[in-house]
């Protein structure tokens, strides 16, 4: 029997790792792989793996560390990020849809309670799959990035403290008043009690450690994983559910908990074991207890919640965004961007089919409902924002300002000229003689190795928007894109690279989501060798009608015109790398060299 569950063990992890993989590769999150080969491989398909003891003491343990890593995630000065009107947005996102997601099951012969969970599972939004989507399409900087960040923080937030309440009424079964108040008073408490350690024990528990020098990451994830499965039990004992006391857990673990070495490395360590490890069992095995029978048997009721799902989720945020003043189609983008569910959905659906609120046939509903409007998600959000765009209604709004240049040679410091008009730069250099000069030309040099943490920490790289890296050395480009975007968050990338760089080699993989400069592969030792002998001329080059980056540079070749663009200047004068798949509007002017 042992045997026969690491086996289905086996199975449903490479399962998941795989059918993760794949979904990811076509721009969606990893769940829905999950959830989809969880369904083909287990007993609604093929039946080729069963549940079994191990895997649902596995899949509860993942769910505890999954709700506290969505805590750790979650940073409540983002919600103010959104503006007022923004999380009124996020909260017609999520009443809306509740309210028709209970009435839905209640008026088809369902119980008050399967409504509301049915309500809460509705009214949720999934964090993970705006995160990627909103990199994909390149939104995050834009007023409904805030906006959608805002409403999944926050809807998630309310889905959980109303799933508290409710399933504290569920395990007492029949309640009279004085068991009500019973039970909201051992809430309160439980929340006082998580509230104070949180906020107030653990920080000075964690700072004495560090006085007694005790600096093993090993050491800290333990302590954390004791105090998630510590809150989870006293939850369970106050008459919640053990995910509440796993999310309070994670809402304390800030960054600035521990130092940043061991904050940054308990951090992925906990990704890692959660989302790599945990979660996906917990998935892959939520799979194997959906009916596809719902749709011969319940196809209606399948239906009805989907239009719930769909038009509560959409119209209700464009209800309560009417009186921001940003218009209705804006509203339209955001409850487009909402409308896709995620971990917490699956994990309040499994919790309910668990404690016999919901039947089997809801739930299958569910998680069916939560991977179609998942899958609708880039492509109505692709839709509605190119339509803001088009109508040049889609807003910027930028957290993070500025540039940092990696190489402050002749050819960085030409590109810092133009682009310190409305922005901060500073540049990093490792050669003491190139850093002084170009302070002498007036801008802020570190001195320094970019590839020491402490290098960009001088230069205060979190507070940057734009990281380029214009150095000769395409593997130190790109190693130095790297950090700044793991270690430092720097949104925006752009990255010489070499065209005797092997096309395959390990150093092009890290590239990622930073963009080639100048959009395409460049030798620029002969540009700066041009440049310091002012054998050069800079041209301008107004562009008549849409195209891309990729597309002009090939016109250039077309002409036999050896040229290396800079910047481009939009219709008000803002200058911004010329950076590979970047688009060229009419009327726009490209800044180049030759």
């Amino acid at each position: 029997m042992e045997g026969f569950d690491i086996l289905n063990l086996f199975f449903v992890l490479i399962s998941a790792w795989g059918a993760g993989a794949l979904i990811k590769r076509v721009g969606y999150p990893a769940i829905l792989g999950e959830l989809l080969i969880g369904i083909l491989l287990g007993p609604p398909l093929l039946g080729l793996v069963h549940t079994s003891i191990t895997l649902d003491i596995l899949s509860e343990a993942g769910v505890i560390l999954l709700m506290a890593y969505i805590g750790m995630e979650i940073n409540f000065k983002d919600l103010g990020k959104a503006s007022w009107a923004g999380l009124l947005a996020a909260v017609g996102g999520f009443v809306v849809p509740f309210a028709l997601g209970y009435y839905v099951v209640t008026l088809s012969g369902g119980t008050s309670i399967a409504g509301l969970f049915v309500g809460i599972a509705v009214g949720v939004t999934s964090l993970a799959t705006k995160s990627r989507i909103l990199v994909d399409l390149n939104l995050l900087d834009t007023r409904i990035a805030y906006v959608l960040m805002a409403g999944a923080l926050f809807s998630d937030t309310l889905a959980l403290i109303i799933f508290a309440g409710l399933s504290s009424f569920i395990d007492a079964g029949s309640v009279n008043m004085s068991e009500i108040m019973l039970i909201s008073g051992k809430i309160i408490l439980f929340f006082l009690f998580a509230t104070v350690f949180g906020i107030y024990i653990l920080p000075k528990l964690i700072k004495w450690f560090e006085i007694k020098k005790i600096e093993n990451r090993t050491f800290y994830f333990t302590l954390l994983l004791i105090i998630v499965f510590g809150l989870s039990e006293l939850a369970e004992l106050v008459g919640l559910h053990g995910i509440l006391g796993a999310f309070m857990a994670g809402l304390f673990v800030k960054d600035d908990l521990f130092n940043k070495k061991i904050s940054k490395g308990i951090s992925h360590v906990f990704h890692d074991v959660s989302i790599g490890f945990m979660a996906p069992i917990f998935f892959v095995t939520a799979g194997f207890h959906v009916s596809l029978e719902v749709f011969q048997t319940d196809l209606n009721l399948l239906l009805l919640i989907l239009g719930a799902a769909f038009i509560g989720k959409i119209f209700g945020t464009i209800l309560f965004y009417l009186p921001s003043g940003y218009g209705w189609r804006e509203g339209l983008a955001v409850g487009t961007g909402m409308n896709g569910r995620g971990a917490v959905e699956i994990v309040i659906a499994g919790i309910g089919l668990q404690k016999g609120v919901i039947t089997q046939e809801i739930f299958s509903i569910l998680v069916f409902m939560a991977i179609l409007t998942t899958l609708s998600v880039p492509l109505l959000l692709t839709w509605s924002t190119n339509w803001l765009k088009k109508r040049g209604e889609l807003v910027k709004q930028y957290s993070k300002k500025g540039y940092i240049i990696l190489g402050a040679n002749p050819l960085g410091l030409l590109l810092g000229e133009h682009l310190k008009t409305s922005n901060k730069i500073i540049f990093i250099d490792a050669n003491k003689v190139i850093s002084e000069q170009a302070e002498r030309k007036g801008f802020q040099c570190i001195h320094g190795n970019v590839l020491e943490e402490t290098t960009l920490e001088e230069a205060s790289a979190k507070d940057f928007r734009t990281f380029i890296a214009v150095t000769e050395n395409t593997e130190i480009n790109l190693l130095a894109s790297q950090l700044a975007n793991d270690n430092f968050y720097v949104p925006e990338k752009y990255v010489v690279i070499s065209p005797n760089e092997n096309k395959e080699g390990a150093g092009v993989n890290l590239l990622g989501a930073a963009s080639t400069l100048f959009a395409s592969r460049t030798d620029i030792k002969p540009w700066i060798e041009k440049i310091q002998s002012s054998d050069y001329k800079e041209e301008e080059s107004k562009i008549t009608k849409e195209t891309t980056t990729r597309l002009w540079v090939k016109a250039q070749l077309q002409k036999n015109k050896h040229v290396l663009p800079l910047v481009i200047s939009d219709i008000i004068g803002n200058k911004r790398p010329f950076g590979y798949n970047d688009t060229l509007e009419a009327n726009e002017i490209v800044v180049y060299i030759e």
